[in-house]
């Protein structure tokens, strides 16, 4: 029995059918959290989903900033990018069954392992936040999604403002400073503004900002945080934050985190494992 945390997949089914055989992946036995960006960029993004929506219970998905996208092209709140590769997912005849699918997926998730809190996001969680608060933010999200007015949620979730949380924000606003946070983030300041104009490695943090990850007195550091989402960041491998997104789909590799449920109480323990991609792109920002 385990459980596997995968980094982006962007549509490389061939390199995830690669980890789960290294791993010895059984879905009878075993359990994947897929960290987001599980389409676009790479060419088999309907493999992907297909993959994933048949098993079932065994995988749980996060959604990055490219899988509502698909969403919102799907729906025809939004038309294609230059660079997307989602043609497959659009034509597919089960396209509609598998963007219902999509919709019921996270954006946040949280395992207890060890008397530990794992936190799982795509991108990023606000200093102010604490996991509690993630979660219950989250659903707020997960509710517009999956509720009746989601085309509403995907025409309004477009957008860099606002910058900076505020418990009093309502409506379209509010439900864009959570996805923001959580699907786009890399960089904010001290007082928790984001900026989503850089999207390089540490040594590339505009004036005045710092990965969201290093802010003084973020209130989830007593937690291990596993995220994806940011390619060049490089290899992260702290006790509060782990980077799984390890340039799959820009001739890296794709990266899964081993935690051990049954794991005796103490300082939370994990193994990564890797799998070169064969499906490079040229190298560009997630």
């Amino acid at each position: 029995m385990a459980l596997y945390l995968i980094g982006d997949l962007q549509g490389c089914d061939s390199a995830l059918a690669r980890l789960l055989d290294a791993l010895a992946f059984s879905p009878s036995r075993d359990t994947l959290y897929l960290l987001g960006d599980l389409v676009n960029r790479g060419p088999e993004s309907l493999r992907v989903l297909r993959r994933l929506q048949a098993l079932d219970g065994a995988a749980h998905c996060l959604l990055g900033n490219h899988d509502l996208h698909l969403l919102a092209v799907a729906h025809g709140v939004r038309g294609p990018g230059r660079t997307d590769t989602l043609t497959d997912v659009l034509d597919a005849p089960d396209r509609h069954a598998l963007m219902d699918w999509l919709r019921q997926q996270a954006l946040a998730l949280q395992l207890k392992v060890a008397g530990n809190t794992v936190l799982m996001v795509h991108a990023g969680v606000l200093p102010d936040w604490t996991a509690t608060d993630t979660l219950r933010l989250a659903a707020e999200v997960h509710e517009a999604l999956r509720g009746p007015h989601y085309l509403e949620f995907l025409r309004d979730m477009y957008g860099s403002t606002p910058v900076q949380w505020d418990a009093a924000l309502a409506g379209a606003d509010r439900l864009r400073v959570i996805v923001n946070a959580l699907t786009r983030m890399r960089f904010c300041d001290a007082q928790g503004r984001m900026e989503f104009h850089h999207s390089g490695g540490l040594d590339q943090a505009p004036a005045g900002y710092m990965p969201w990850f290093d802010v003084p007195g973020r209130r989830t550091a007593q937690d291990t945080l596993v995220f994806g989402h940011w390619s060049t960041l490089g290899a992260l491998n702290r006790r509060d934050v782990v980077s799984m997104d390890s340039g799959c789909v820009w001739g890296g590799c794709l990266s899964a985190l081993r935690l051990d449920p049954l794991q005796a109480v103490g300082p939370l323990q994990w193994t990564i494992h890797h799998v070169q991609c064969d499906a490079a792109q040229s190298p560009r920002k997630s």
